[in-house]
């Protein structure tokens, strides 16, 4: 092969090759910049949706301390176990006050020697006994009170979470909060308040519920 047609060939061949890792690189620059437009894309989406939801989330609250004055169920069984409660402290305010009598008569008696030996020793072991009594009644039905009234007020809070979620599905709420005294929120609008729609609601439901169980 002539000198210069070698040559010219090897040049020929050189420009090809560069311009193939030319076009090559830039076609892989291009799907890297396609696929950098479809992630961007993606993102601007669901940044748009996730502020579209927050934007039109319905939030409400109820008062807490409403509960106890205006739900029926609430307020039936809270004084069922008050009366409970009344009940307990008046059966240790009558033994106590039975100790005290029986102390008193053995102080009387006693100073005014009209007691022996044996007499006064079985007055105080029966004080003893009695004081080891009042104690253990204490303690054992006032636990089962407490028990019974910890037990009550856990139904009552399950039963006002089960129904809540009802509530809100009916009303289209997304969160319902619950206002206390001393709880997280210093501060949230009247126009957000549902407590008296939501205790209507709690009160129709529990009489929906008890006229099913009747029949």
């Amino acid at each position: 092969m002539n000198p210069l047609n070698h040559y010219k060939l090897i040049v020929m061949l050189k420009n090809i090759v560069s311009f193939s890792l030319l076009f090559f690189g830039l076609l892989a620059c291009s799907e890297d910049v396609k696929n950098v437009k479809k992630l961007k894309v993606k993102v601007d989406h669901e940044l748009k949706t996730s502020k579209k939801t927050n934007g039109n989330l319905k939030i409400a609250f109820y008062h807490q301390d409403s509960m106890k004055l205006y739900f029926k169920y609430y307020k039936e069984q809270d004084s069922i176990f008050t009366k409970k409660n009344i009940d307990f402290q008046n059966k240790v305010a009558s033994k106590r006050k039975s100790m005290e009598s029986y102390y008193m008569n053995f102080m009387r008696r006693a100073q005014n020697n009209e007691l022996s030996q044996v007499e006064s020793e079985a007055y105080q072991r029966n004080l003893q006994n009695q004081e080891a009594e009042l104690i253990q009644f204490q303690e054992t039905e006032g636990g089962r009170l407490e028990g019974e009234t910890l037990k009550m007020y856990d139904e009552i809070s399950k039963k006002i979470n089960n129904f809540s979620a009802k509530f809100c599905e009916d009303r289209g709420i997304d969160i319902l909060l619950v206002q206390a005294v001393g709880g997280q929120f210093n501060y949230i609008s009247d126009q957000l308040d549902v407590t008296d729609d939501f205790i209507d609601f709690l009160n129709e439901s529990q009489l929906s519920i008890e006229n099913e169980l009747k029949k």
